[in-house]
C-alpha cells in the first residue's frame, strides 16, 4: 500500500509539473522568441513565436476585419452621421454663433486684430491717401499730355459742335434785346456822346449836320440791329467760335488750369474721405450693430442648412474617403511595425489571469493524467 502512495504521489506530481510546464510554454511561445534562431545554417524549429511568425498574416486579417466589418461605410454613418449627432452639433454650433460671434464683447476691430492686423484705420486711411493721390497724378498727368479733344467722348464732340450754332443765335438775339432795350439805348447815347466830345470840333460839326446824340441813337439802333439780324453777321460768328472751338480742343486741358492749385484739392478731397468714412468709429462697432437680425438668420436659417449640407456632402463622400484612406493598408502598416514585445505586454496584461488559470488548469489535468497512470501501473502489476 506504501508503494501504490508513493508512486500516485510521484506520477501526480510529475504530471502536474508537465502540465503545467508544457502550458506555460506554450503561451511564452506565442510570442517568443522574437526572433528565429539559427544553429550554424539551421534555423531551430518553432523559432520565431507563432505571432512574430505570422504577423504579417495577422496584420493582413486585421486590415481586412477592420475595413470590411467594422469601419464599413454603414457602421460611419450610423454612428456618426445620426440625426442625434446632426442634432448635436447643430445645436454646438447655434451655441458657439451666438457666444463667439454675435456678442457685445467683440467689435469689427477686435476681430480684425484676431487675424493679426493692427492699427487698420491707420493703415485704410493711409491707403485711401494713397489711392487719391495716384488717381491724382493720373489725372493731371491725362490733363497735361491729352488735348481736349483726345478726352471728350467720341459721341460728346459733335453735340458740342452743334451746340455753336445755337450759342450763335442765342448771343445774336440777345444783343438785338440788348440794344433795343432802354438800356440798350441809353449805352449807345453815352458811347455816342463820348465819342463826340473825344473828336473836339469834329465832333461839334458832326451835332451841327446830324444833330444831338439822341436823334442819332435810333439811327444806331436800327443799323445795329440790321447788323445783327444779317445772315452774315451769324455765318461771320459761327466762322469765327468754329475756328476758336477747333483751337481750343487741340491744346492740352492742362493750359487752362493753371491757375487750379491741385494740392490743395488733393488734401481737400483726402481730408473729406476720412471724415466721411470714419474708420475708427465704425470698425468700433458689433457685428450685431451692422446686421441685427443676423444672429436670428445665422441660428434658424443659415447653420441648419449648412449642417444639412455638410451631412448630406459627408455621406455621399463617405466611401470615397474610406476608399483612400485605405483602412486595410493602413492598420496593416500598423501592425505589422507595432514591436512585438508591446504586443506581448498588451495581450498579457488583458489576459494575464485566464492565462494562469490555463497553466493551472494544464498542471491539474497533468496531475489528473499521472495519478491515472499510476493506477493503471499499479493494477497491472
Amino acid at each position: 500500500m506504501g508503494e501504490f502512495l508513493s508512486l500516485l504521489f510521484l506520477l501526480g506530481v510529475v504530471g502536474a509539473v508537465v502540465g503545467a510546464a508544457t502550458n506555460y510554454m506554450a503561451i511564452k511561445m506565442l510570442f517568443r522568441p522574437y526572433k528565429p534562431i539559427y544553429f550554424k545554417k539551421w534555423r531551430l524549429p518553432l523559432t520565431p513565436g507563432l505571432i512574430p511568425k505570422r504577423r504579417e498574416d495577422l496584420a493582413i486579417q486585421l486590415g481586412k476585419t477592420v475595413s470590411d466589418y467594422l469601419l464599413t461605410p454603414e457602421t460611419i454613418k450610423k454612428k456618426f452621421l445620426s440625426e442625434d449627432i446632426r442634432a448635436n452639433i447643430l445645436s454646438f454650433v447655434r451655441q458657439k454663433a451666438t457666444q463667439e460671434v454675435f456678442t457685445e464683447d467683440k467689435t469689427i476691430h477686435d476681430w480684425i486684430k484676431l487675424t493679426g492686423f493692427n492699427n487698420v484705420p491707420m493703415m485704410v486711411e493711409n491707403k485711401v491717401d494713397g489711392i487719391i493721390a495716384s488717381q491724382f497724378e493720373s489725372v493731371k498727368n491725362t490733363l497735361s499730355t491729352k488735348t481736349i479733344r483726345e478726352m471728350l467722348p467720341s459721341d460728346i464732340e459733335p453735340v458740342l459742335d452743334r451746340k455753336i450754332e445755337e450759342a450763335v443765335e442765342q448771343i445774336l438775339q440777345k444783343g438785338e434785346d440788348y440794344f433795343l432795350s432802354p438800356e440798350g439805348s441809353m449805352t449807345i447815347k453815352n458811347m455816342l456822346d463820348d465819342f463826340l466830345s473825344s473828336k473836339g470840333s469834329l465832333g461839334g460839326m458832326i451835332q451841327m449836320f446830324l444833330g444831338d446824340s439822341s436823334t442819332l441813337v435810333e439811327k444806331v439802333q436800327r443799323e445795329l440791329v440790321k447788323f445783327l439780324q444779317a445772315p452774315g453777321t451769324a455765318a461771320l460768328l459761327n466762322r469765327i467760335f468754329s475756328t476758336e472751338w477747333e483751337k481750343i480742343k487741340n491744346r492740352p486741358a492742362m493750359d487752362f488750369m493753371n491757375d487750379i492749385n491741385f494740392d490743395t484739392i488733393e488734401d481737400s478731397i483726402k481730408s473729406y474721405a476720412k471724415r466721411e468714412l470714419k474708420i475708427e468709429a465704425r470698425l468700433d462697432k458689433t457685428i450685431n450693430d451692422y446686421w441685427p437680425n443676423g444672429k436670428q438668420w445665422a441660428t434658424d436659417e443659415m447653420l441648419p442648412k449648412v449642417v444639412n449640407k455638410l451631412f448630406i456632402a459627408a455621406e455621399e463622400k463617405i466611401e470615397d474617403v474610406l476608399k483612400r484612406l485605405n483602412l486595410a493598408e493602413v492598420v496593416r502598416e500598423q501592425v505589422d511595425s507595432f514591436p512585438i514585445a508591446k504586443l506581448e505586454e498588451l495581450v498579457l496584461g488583458i489576459i494575464s489571469k485566464e492565462l494562469k488559470l490555463i497553466t493551472w488548469l494544464g498542471g491539474i489535468i497533468g496531475g489528473l493524467v499521472g495519478i491515472i497512470q499510476a493506477v493503471i501501473v499499479f493494477m497491472t502489476n
